[in-house]
C-alpha cells in the first residue's frame, strides 16, 4: 500500500503487510543502489506489528516506479542465488553419491583381502 502525499510523486512510503527487517532492509539496500534514489529508509512502527514501511525519496522520476523497479530486481537477485543454490546442492548430492560408492568398493575390497 502506498501512503503519503499525491502532489509531489518523487516521494512516497509503501507499507508491507507481514514483513520485518529481513524483507525490508533487502529492498532498503536494492533501493540504495539505484543512482534515481536521493533517500531511502524504513521503519516498523511497533513490534509488535508485522508491518514495515519504506521510505523512498528520488530525484525527479516517480518514486512508485524506482520502488517497483527495486522489487523487481530483489526478485531477480533471489532467483539467482535460488539457482546458484540448487546447482551446489545437485553437485554437493552427486559427489556425495561418487563417495559412498568408492567408500562400497573399497569396503568390499578390504573384506575380499581379509577373507583370502
Amino acid at each position: 500500500m502506498e501512503l503519503g502525499s499525491f502532489a509531489n510523486d518523487s516521494q512516497g512510503t509503501f507499507s508491507l503487510q507481514s514483513e520485518d527487517h529481513t524483507m525490508a532492509n533487502a529492498v532498503r539496500f536494492v533501493l540504495n543502489q539505484d543512482p534515481r534514489v536521493k533517500v531511502t529508509g524504513y521503519s516498523i512502527p511497533h513490534p509488535s506489528l508485522d508491518l514495515v514501511n519504506i521510505q523512498v525519496q528520488t530525484t525527479g522520476d516517480p518514486a512508485r516506479e524506482v520502488f517497483r523497479d527495486a522489487c523487481q530486481e530483489l526478485m531477480l537477485m533471489n532467483r539467482h542465488v535460488r539457482c546458484v543454490f540448487d546447482k551446489a546442492v545437485a553437485e554437493y548430492k552427486a559427489e556425495e553419491v561418487a563417495r559412498k560408492k568408492t567408500e562400497a568398493e573399497a569396503f568390499k575390497n578390504q573384506m575380499d583381502i581379509e577373507s583370502d
